[in-house]
């Protein structure tokens, strides 16, 4: 399989006319219908559908779309790599996040590094929960995510945040205009919680099992806004770090908790054994942007 196959897949793929895409690639159209025709030998199966008057991916074409469009980016990354200067960084990041639980520390990270290393593509995954990112680096999916503590297993953290939680209410609930609220008040509430072992759900039912109950879970949803939008629904309460106060949807409140209150700490992971020369910078510019808070 050549590069060149790929190029004239990905050019068809986004144009659906094999006339524009031989224009586009400045060839004859019946060298790109052979080349087409080489690659489909090489994978084993017909990637496109062709009639005289359309052209369409197969359900082949359709899963090997975006593996092309990362090899073609891939080589294209490697080819301006080579002839960069010394002392710039080229590469891609993976960087996962949860969504509204970063929205404080996710544009500082990604302007900066635009900024300082303007040549490292970042590509970002959301709705990242701690479990999902442990895994996902594992795996090689990801290379850094923003995670809750305690995370599992043995990858480094940098703790980037320490906030403390408070009560996520509806605006009509009976404690809704209180100063503060205490654990305790909230035991025979109905929950909404993540699911999973995401750092968020930990620490909250730590702090419920403190006060002497278990949380009645009504609602488990992955997308912590999401979690925030049904407390605003009246489907439960739930607990929310200060982070999210100024971005509580308008039919909720965030009451403090009465002292001591539990505390989230946010940090970064990764996995060490692959610290390519992206993610070396990209958590050189997190200990600028995001220095530890403790």
């Amino acid at each position: 399989m050549e590069i060149r196959w790929i190029e004239a897949f990905l050019a068809v793929a986004e144009e659906l006319h094999f006339g524009r895409a031989a224009q586009r690639l400045h060839m004859a159209q019946s060298p790109l219908s052979q080349t087409i025709k080489k690659l489909e030998k090489d994978v084993g199966r017909p990637l496109f559908e062709r009639t005289t008057r359309a052209v369409t991916l197969t359900s082949a074409g359709h899963a090997f779309l975006p593996h092309a469009r990362r090899i073609v980016g891939e080589v294209d990354l490697a080819m301006r790599a080579t002839g960069a200067g010394t002392d710039e960084v080229y590469g891609r990041v993976r960087l996962g996040f949860s969504g509204a639980l970063n929205h404080l520390t996710l544009p500082p990270l990604t302007r900066a590094l635009r900024t300082r290393h303007p040549h490292v593509a970042l590509q970002l995954v959301d709705r990242v929960t701690t479990e999902d990112a442990v895994g996902l680096i594992e795996h090689g999916s990801l290379d850094i995510a923003f995670v809750g503590l305690p995370a599992p297993g043995d990858l480094p953290t940098r703790v980037i945040t320490v906030e403390q939680l408070g009560a996520a209410v509806p605006t009509g609930h009976r404690l809704a205009g209180r100063d503060h609220i205490a654990m305790a008040e909230l035991a025979e509430e109905d929950w909404v919680l993540m699911p999973g072992q995401s750092a968020l759900r930990s620490v909250i039912l730590t702090a419920c099992h403190a006060a002497g109950f278990r949380p009645r879970i009504a609602q488990e949803v992955k997308d912590p806004y999401v979690v925030l939008s049904l407390v605003a629904a009246g489907l439960g309460v739930s607990l929310a770090p200060t982070c999210v106060r100024p971005i509580m949807p308008a039919e909720a409140v965030w009451v403090p908790l009465e002292a001591p209150a539990p505390e989230l700490h946010s940090a970064l992971l990764w996995d060490p054994t692959r610290p390519t020369a992206a993610v070396r910078a990209l958590l050189e510019v997190a200990g600028a942007v995001l220095p530890d808070p403790r």
